[in-house]
């Protein structure tokens, strides 16, 4: 073998063992980035919320119903997780107005909040989320706009132009960077005071004032242009909006190294995807996923400055996908959002029986759904029949559009159903601004590549709320660790929680069918543990969105609408206040948390003494009472003798750890005593024995408290109210004189899709156009909305 052909053997051999080297490491990278992404999926669960409004306008006196949606982010399957859902409505300041607890079952739950007389007129923000979700940005939370209009407070009519207008203009490079002597896209967004987008044009000068792109935005304030930035300058941007003087704004700062990303979709079955650097060759890696799932991770050589990646967009999963390029030491360098159309996948048809009706006649209402193969579907779904006029118009929110793009991006995201429902030129265009303006997203990488964990600072409600609350220790003001405590909820129904503090003082309470405005009452064994503070924290996040709502202003159009609104409340409160104020009992489990009592004293059967001390030695054969060091005490008897120490002795569910006030308490105030003879253990919490004495009114029988006990007013989860709608069967109850002036005829959170006479309902004396808008999900994540109406005359 020659000397020439055996070098050209050892350069294909090494050519070979550095491309075997090479490409292991850049596989392992790959998977480094996979296994940690993966990792930070498991411990993360991504919960979404849909709120289903009956309308978005209300005034004072009226009832705000709605419908909650809970599903899992990853695949938009309603999510039995959170047992509980807290809705607010906030005024600018995040202020909370009214705050409400829903149950939820297999991620659904409904509810209603009563809108106060003394509310101003605005617009605010109704809000929904989990417990779980507190663990993440608020930006995610479901936000919606709902106006308030107050007719015995004066509205701003026409004030528009009382203040300059103001206007929010930001500018976003693709990918995140703008690097010296690249060529790369820069999207703008403006939003005016009322949060919708406007209408820009503008130019960009260099700092020679030299002009090197113009833009002009193409959909709700958004637009995009490209320009190649050079070094050592900095960009201006001089911006018009209509006949205004112009606005200059300063662009991002230019990078004099760096990594700048362009993805192209020319419609073909490959998203093109260019990464151009100016820091060396080397490798770059893509990693693609969709809601959490990894849908693409590959590596590219940089080659003169460029690295090209071609992705499938078949393997992409629909809706909003991230696409993070990584340096060679797993940096995240660029990232950016593209958006795949999702397959509609329920549709709902609806309809009435009729296209016009009188006053005071019935409405049936047809519904069906199906899939896009036609198979006939039975979604979740939820029904609202209004009145639109000057001042209520078409709530065009919907849960389709939400899950797919709401959800998943940061702020208001104007006119979401435009995106879905046309697919053109002009709204790929519009999506992909869309897409540019969001820059980096909703978790950190370098929390994620470090395989940390997230640190949750609030669980999953997944049995019941839970009311969570701090110990300190009044002596040295720190938290307090190990101190057992109790929390119970005074009433003929026991509710007794116990709870041990972790090494930050944090107690919970996991509680179970509590519902309703009630007192807690929270304290420790002043007996054992009296130097100590408890501060029950508020459930309701403290954590707030960016987004501002506009200012709310009356124009003279809606002066009449909102004359026959007014009327129509007060009516329905003068007329039917009763029928409007009816509310279901919950379902609960009675039985206290000690199960089947040892035995239960109705103190009614026995002939009772003027001592609660007489009653108990007479009648009570499990007990034994004594006096030592001149306090009562109550010895537990059960078949292998007495039990140490003084049982655990409730009243109404408070525990009494002063046996002298139980001796002192009224027998004639005494229901029931139950007694469980046998050592409990509950939670961190033991007892010697139980007795659980029930007073008639539930009112602890007239026992003092412990002064350092905590009692506060608690609401638990809302009890469910009826929904009013009168019945014009007979021509008795049509020729009735009681005025009916509703605008809202008809809601429903559970209508069945079965077809003919699904939902039924009488139209009020209010003549004009009605629509009714159904919003539903199955149990597979398909999601669909749909719209009807018709004229009463």
């Amino acid at each position: 073998m020659s000397n020439t052909h055996r070098a050209i053997l050892r350069a294909m051999l090494l050519t070979s063992v550095l491309c075997l080297i090479f490409g292991s490491s850049k596989a392992q990278v790959i998977q480094e980035v996979q296994n940690s992404f993966n990792l930070y999926k498991q411990s993360s669960l991504q919960e979404k919320i849909f709120v289903h409004t009956d309308k978005n306008v209300y005034l004072p006196g009226e009832i705000v119903w709605f419908k909650i949606y809970c599903v899992d982010g990853n695949d938009h399957k309603p999510l039995n997780l959170s047992k509980v859902a807290y809705i607010e409505l906030l005024d600018n300041s995040q202020s909370a107005i009214i705050q409400a607890k829903i149950l939820l079952k297999n991620g659904m739950g409904d509810g209603s909040l009563y809108v106060p007389v003394t509310v101003t007129n605005g617009n605010y923000k109704l809000r929904a989320y989990t417990n779980w979700m507190k663990n993440f940005s608020p930006d995610f939370y479901f936000e919606k706009a709902i106006t308030l209009v107050n007719p015995l407070r004066s509205p701003d009519i026409g004030a528009r132009t009382a203040a300059a207008p103001s206007y929010d203009i930001q500018f976003f490079p693709e990918g995140g960077n703008l690097v010296s002597g690249i060529a790369g896209k820069v999207a703008v967004k403006a939003v005016g005071a009322d949060g919708k987008g406007v209408d820009i044009k503008g130019a960009i000068f260099d700092n020679h004032n030299d002009t090197v792109a113009r833009f002009s935005t193409l959909k709700f304030g958004m637009g995009s242009f490209s320009f190649t930035p050079a070094a050592n300058n900095f960009y201006k941007a001089s911006i018009r909006i209509g006949n205004n003087s112009p606005i200059i704004k300063d662009l991002p700062e230019v990078s004099s190294q760096g990594y700048v990303m362009t993805v192209t979709d020319d419609g073909s079955a490959q998203l093109n995807i260019s990464v151009k650097t100016n820091s060396g060759d080397g490798s770059v890696y893509l990693f693609a996923h969709t809601r959490q799932l990894v849908k693409a991770a590959e590596s590219a050589l940089v080659n003169n400055g460029t690295a090209i990646f071609k992705i499938n967009k078949n393997e992409l999963g629909e809706g909003i996908s991230h696409l993070t390029v990584f340096n060679n030491n797993k940096q995240p360098v660029c990232e950016r959002l593209y958006f795949k159309r999702p397959v509609q996948k329920l549709f709902i048809e609806a309809s009435a029986d009729d296209k016009q009706y009188g006053t005071r006649k019935k409405v049936s209402v047809s519904v069906s759904a199906k899939d896009a193969a036609g198979q006939a579907l039975n979604p979740n779904l939820s029904l609202s029949v209004y009145r639109v006029d000057s001042l209520q118009g078409v709530d065009n929110d919907d849960i389709f559009s939400y899950l797919w793009l709401n959800s998943e991006l940061k702020g208001n995201v104007e006119s979401a159903g435009y995106y879905l429902k046309n697919a053109n030129a002009e709204t790929d265009e519009a999506l992909d601004n869309l897409m540019l303006t969001q820059g980096w997203r909703r978790f950190q990488w370098n929390q994620v590549l470090n395989n940390r964990r997230p640190e949750f600072a609030f669980l999953p409600e997944y049995r019941g709320h839970l009311v969570t609350a701090k110990i300190i220790n009044t002596e040295s003001n720190t938290p307090a660790k190990g101190i057992v405590t109790y929390m119970g909820i005074p009433g003929r129904r026991v509710q007794l929680y116990a709870s041990s503090s972790d090494s930050l003082g944090h107690l919970l309470y996991n509680t179970k069918d509590f519902y309703g405005p009630n007192e807690i009452i929270v304290q420790t064994n002043p007996l054992v543990d009296s130097s100590y503070r408890i501060d029950v924290a508020s459930p309701f996040s403290e954590q707030y969105s960016k987004t501002v709502l506009p200012k709310f202003y009356v124009n003279n159009t809606m002066l009449s609408s909102l004359k026959a609104h007014s009327i129509g409340i007060q009516a329905l409160n003068i007329y039917s206040g009763s029928s409007i104020k009816r509310f279901f009992d919950p379902v609960v489990d009675s039985s206290a948390f000690f199960g089947k009592p040892y035995k239960r004293y109705k103190l009614d059967d026995f002939v009772r003494f003027t001592t609660m001390e007489e009653d108990l030695r007479e009648y009570v054969s499990e007990d034994n009472i004594v006096q030592s060091h001149g306090h009562f005490h109550i010895k537990v008897l059960n078949d292998r003798g007495f039990l140490d120490g003084d049982p655990l002795v409730l009243v109404d569910g408070i525990p009494v750890f002063n046996i002298d006030k139980i001796i002192g308490i009224d027998p004639l105030k005494v229901r029931t005593l139950d007694v469980v003879r046998e050592r409990y253990f509950y939670g961190p919490a033991s007892a010697e024995g139980i007795f659980s004495f029930v007073t008639y009114k539930g009112d602890l029988g007239g026992v003092d408290l412990d002064p350092h006990a905590v009692v506060i007013d608690y609401e638990g989860l809302q009890i469910h109210r009826e929904f009013y709608s009168p019945v014009y069967d007979t021509r008795d109850q049509a020729i009735s004189r009681i005025p009916d002036f509703r605008n809202l005829l008809y809601w429903s959170p559970q209508v069945d899709a079965l077809g003919k006479d699904a939902a039924s309902f009488y139209t009020s004396d209010q003549p004009g156009k009605y629509v009714g808008v159904l919003q539903g999900i199955t149990d597979s994540g398909k999601a669909g909305s749909q719209y009807f109406s018709f004229d009463v005359k």
